[in-house]
């Protein structure tokens, strides 16, 4: 069934359902065993490989390069609907198509080349850019020594999503003197460890705990020409998460009509023979249903906004590059409150509409306000919304996003 049978609306193009066709089997096939592998935290090997091998991976590289050749919002349609089957997987993916970004963004060269490749060849790429302990924004304890020929790469990271999935962890790093570099990093190279230890109460599944690197070689090809990431960056991780949230709500919405259906208990105040046929009841099914319609709906709409972007990028006329990063980001940013409330809503309202049965652990409902609750901590929205009302207001440019780490020390001046 596409989307607009289920009403859910059209696709984000004509050809949408056709590019979704060969997928939505392996998205019902992850669906159906969800719940198990919640309560059972059963990691996410085998689904990975079912994606892997149906080019999951490369929707996004050219058509020439072994890849799909699809649009932004072509894609981010198909995460919100792997979102509904697991968002663990999309949260897994994340780093992966963030990185294909990147190598598509880049200036041709042998680097991009090789990456085009590589990517091409459905290899896939792991986390690595956070850190604990007390490292101030944009500096790291990772350091990349020169060694011979190559380098030796030592540190720990956290957050490595996705990484114990994929063939390769894309992070970043210290030169000796303290200078950023980005390196390709082979999950299976001698010195690296990587362990499922991320012990948050969502997300379980998405493998975002710590990697270990011990005296790793890294040749100079492995290292990304430049450190930076592609300049509509932030609004791009930040609407998969968005996604994400999209498609627990439809789960949500999902899980909730199925379980009012076969419900046969009713309450003595209620107003039907059958919980089914109660209006209250069904009020609640829709308004989760409506949140979920209404977040998938203002993600692709936000998708249009990055797709923007990436063709201005491909241009060489700075004015139009700069408008259309800064438009994106604000456009995301603008749906991170309203998405993240809509969803975090939803999944705490469905419970209206059933009865103590469906705290139930084998049902595992719980799980839909977990997940959208540790997605909606990755980036507070009450910064996003100061965003977008210092540029309403003052036509403030967003600052770049820093990432999270202890903020710079600032020396306190006596007032006079």
């Amino acid at each position: 069934m596409t989307n607009i049978t289920q009403a859910w609306g059209a696709g984000p193009s004509a050809r949408f359902d056709t590019i979704a066709a060969p997928f939505r089997p392996i998205f019902a096939r992850i669906r159906e065993r969800a719940v198990t592998r919640d309560i059972d935290r059963i990691l996410l090997h085998d689904e990975v490989r079912w994606l892997k091998e149906a080019g999951f991976s490369t929707l996004r590289l050219p058509v020439e390069n072994g890849g799909l050749g699809l649009t932004l919002p072509e894609q981010f349609g198909l995460l919100i609907e792997l979102s509904e089957a697991d968002p663990n997987l999309t949260n897994a993916y994340r780093s992966h198509f963030g990185f294909t970004e990147d190598v598509l963004n880049a200036p041709v060269s042998p680097w991009r080349n090789a990456w085009l490749k590589r990517l091409g060849d459905r290899e896939t790429i792991g986390s690595g850019f956070s850190e604990l302990g007390d490292g101030k924004i944009g500096t790291y304890s990772t350091r990349l020594v020169r060694h011979g020929d190559g380098w030796l790469l030592n540190g720990e990271k956290y957050y490595t999503t996705g990484s114990l999935y994929a063939d390769w962890i894309t992070l970043a790093g210290a030169d000796g003197e303290g200078n950023p570099l980005g390196a390709l990093v082979p999950t299976g190279a001698p010195g690296v460890e990587i362990l499922d230890d991320w012990d948050g109460f969502g997300q379980a599944l998405s493998a975002s705990g710590t990697a270990r690197f011990k005296d790793v070689a890294i040749s100079d090809d492995l290292l990304k020409p430049a450190a930076a990431r592609f300049s509509y960056s932030g609004g791009f991780f930040q609407l998969v998460h968005l996604a994400t949230l999209a498609g627990v709500g439809r789960a949500a919405a999902g899980d909730l009509s199925r379980h009012v259906a076969k419900r046969k208990r009713v309450y003595g105040r209620g107003n039907a023979s059958r919980t089914a046929q109660d209006p209250q009841v069904l009020q609640v099914v829709g308004k989760v249903r409506g949140a979920a319609y209404a977040s998938g709906a203002i993600a692709l709409k936000a998708a249009e906004a990055l797709q923007r972007s990436f063709e201005a990028n491909r241009d060489n006329d700075t004015a139009s590059k700069a408008e259309a990063d800064r438009n994106a980001d604000l456009e995301v940013s603008q749906a991170v409150t309203v998405i993240t409330s809509l969803i975090l809503d939803a999944s705490t309202i469905l419970f209206d509409a059933l009865g103590a049965s469906a705290a139930k652990r084998s049902h595992a409902l719980d799980r839909h306000w977990r997940n959208a609750r540790t997605i909606a901590s990755h980036n507070p929205r009450i910064y996003h919304d100061r965003i977008v009302g210092d540029f309403a207001v003052n036509g403030t440019t967003p600052a770049p996003h820093g990432g999270i780490d202890v903020a710079a020390v600032t020396e306190e001046k006596t007032p006079a």
